[in-house]
C-alpha cells in the first residue's frame, strides 16, 4: 500500500440546495473554500441519478440512469484535482420506495434534501493516470 501522513483541517456541514447537482455543488463548495483535498459523507434524496459502473474488463464506465426519486443512503467521497479542476469522486447507496437498494460511482444527481459533513486534509492530492486499472487515482 502507498500511503502518506495527513493532518485533518477544517470541518464543514452544509446542507446541498434544492434541484442542484449534488456533486456539482461539492465540488463548486470545494473551489469556493479553496479545499485542496478532503473526505465527505452525506445522506438525503435526489429526483433523479446517473449512477456509473466501471467494468474492470473493458476498464470503461456504464452509466445508468434512474429517473425516479431515490433516498440517498450514504454518500461518501473524496475530493482532489484532476484535470486542472477539482473533483468529487463520489460512491453513493440509493434505496427506493421498496426498499430495494442500487449504487456505484455518482456521476450526477439533482438534489431534493442533501445534508453534508466535509473534512478537509493538509495536503495536494493531484490524480494522475494508472497503467494497470486505467483509471486516475492518487500518485501516492
Amino acid at each position: 500500500m502507498d500511503y502518506r501522513h495527513v493532518e485533518g483541517g477544517r470541518e464543514y456541514v452544509g446542507r446541498l440546495e434544492h434541484g442542484g447537482d449534488w456533486r456539482g455543488q461539492i465540488e463548486a463548495f470545494a473551489e469556493e473554500e479553496g479545499i485542496d483535498a478532503a473526505f465527505f459523507f452525506g445522506l438525503g434524496a435526489v429526483q433523479d441519478a446517473t449512477v456509473l459502473y466501471y467494468d474492470q474488463d473493458d476498464q470503461e464506465y456504464y452509466p445508468e440512469e434512474f429517473d425516479e426519486p431515490l433516498e440517498v443512503t450514504t454518500a461518501l467521497g473524496n475530493i482532489s484535482h484532476l484535470d486542472g479542476g477539482l473533483f468529487a469522486h463520489t460512491h453513493a447507496t440509493f434505496s427506493r420506495a421498496d426498499g430495494t437498494m442500487l449504487g456505484g460511482h455518482l456521476d450526477s444527481g439533482t438534489v431534493f434534501a442533501g445534508e453534508v459533513y466535509v473534512r478537509e486534509l493538509d495536503t495536494h492530492l493531484e490524480r494522475e493516470h494508472d497503467e494497470v486499472t486505467d483509471l486516475d487515482l492518487w500518485p501516492l
